[in-house]
């Protein structure tokens, strides 16, 4: 299935993000694509990692529990491990998926994993903003020559700079940014979609964002800054639990969503300035407002601006004082352009 049908459409592009929300459950993933399709996304984006991908199985200071946050307390590589999805499901779900007319791509976070997705012939690749300083993945991914969609949520400008740098030295311009709040749940204070249109005219790129707050409003005004793609994490009901589900949207949620976006973008519409003619007899026009006989002059007594603009528009009033009437009218007559030649 092409990207361009998506990437180049003029509606947004909407990803639903599975994580960890599949809870080690093949039926559960599988009922929660479906989900998916039915609550309007184009795409199911998975993540391809083991926890080896991400940590070492060590229990110190940098890899031990995680102090704060909504992952208190667990050990990286647990977490990990309880959030990972099976590869051998990666290739069934992507082929349930398209047969739901759904995009399916992935999040590697190794080459290995790059290589796996490689034979299952994904369409794209997005960069986790974790990841965003491994230039050796961005370059080893980049090499590929598939779209890249590269989330900036821990990057700095300097870092978003170089993983572009990195990716157009391997011949692959095909660069979405997405900006991201890296926090689980995020909070609006931390949002600063004015980025967005920055990030646009700074890197000339196509821009979306990666949303884990609560709701509809961030993806509504994001789309209303520019955002062409909009990404937001699924669960099927956030009762299962899991490491995700705080911040994850079930489906009338996300179907929600959908239709705040849609009509966001119905109401940012086209630049227009021009009018149709049912909209130009909405507004005013000259009238006879007495009887006015033919040799009459037009005078501000007689001639005056009604609703609605069948006649001649109130701009040519300071000519119209300036005539002779040619014709006789009956008060509530319009005035026409052959009245002031």
């Amino acid at each position: 299935m092409g990207i361009e049908k998506f990437l180049n459409k003029k509606e947004a592009f909407i990803i639903a993000e599975l994580s960890a929300n599949h809870n080690h459950d093949y039926d559960l993933a599988i009922k929660t694509i479906e989900a998916m399709a039915d609550a309007g996304a184009d795409a199911v984006k998975i993540q391809t990692y083991t926890p080896d991908s991400l940590v070492m199985d060590i229990d110190n200071e940098f890899f031990g529990p995680i102090r704060g946050g909504l992952w208190d307390g667990i050990k990286r590589y647990d977490l990990y491990k309880q959030g990972m999805l099976p590869y051998e499901w990666q290739p069934r779900l992507k082929a349930f998926a398209e047969k739901l007319g759904l995009l399916f791509f992935s999040t590697p976070f190794d080459c290995a994993g790059v290589d796996f997705l490689e034979q299952m012939n994904v369409p794209l690749y997005k960069i986790a903003s974790f990841e965003i300083n491994d230039i050796p993945l961005i370059r080893y991914i980049a090499k590929k020559k598939k779209p890249i969609i590269l989330s900036t949520g821990v990057g700095d400008e300097e870092d978003i700079a170089l993983a572009l740098k990195v990716c157009h030295e391997e011949g692959n311009n095909d660069i979405s940014l997405l900006k991201c709040t890296s926090d689980y749940p995020a909070s609006y204070e931390k949002a600063n979609l004015q980025t967005i249109p920055d990030m646009k005219n700074r890197f000339g790129v196509r821009v979306g964002v990666s949303d884990h707050s609560m709701g509809s409003l961030v993806p509504m005004v994001a789309v209303a800054l520019g955002a062409t793609i909009v990404e937001k994490h699924f669960i099927l009901s956030r009762s299962v639990g899991g490491p995700d589900a705080a911040f994850s949207m079930e489906p009338h949620e996300f179907k929600q969503m959908v239709q705040d976006v849609r009509n966001v973008e119905k109401v940012l519409g086209n630049v227009k300035y021009d009018i149709s003619e049912t909209e130009r007899r909405k507004r005013r026009s000259l009238y006879a407002f007495h009887n006015i006989k033919k040799g009459e002059a037009f005078t501000e007594n007689n001639v005056r601006s009604f609703r609605p603009g069948f006649g001649l528009s109130p701009k040519y009033y300071d000519i119209i004082m300036t005539k002779i009437s040619r014709r006789d009218f009956q008060r509530g007559d319009i005035l026409t352009e052959d009245d002031i030649r």
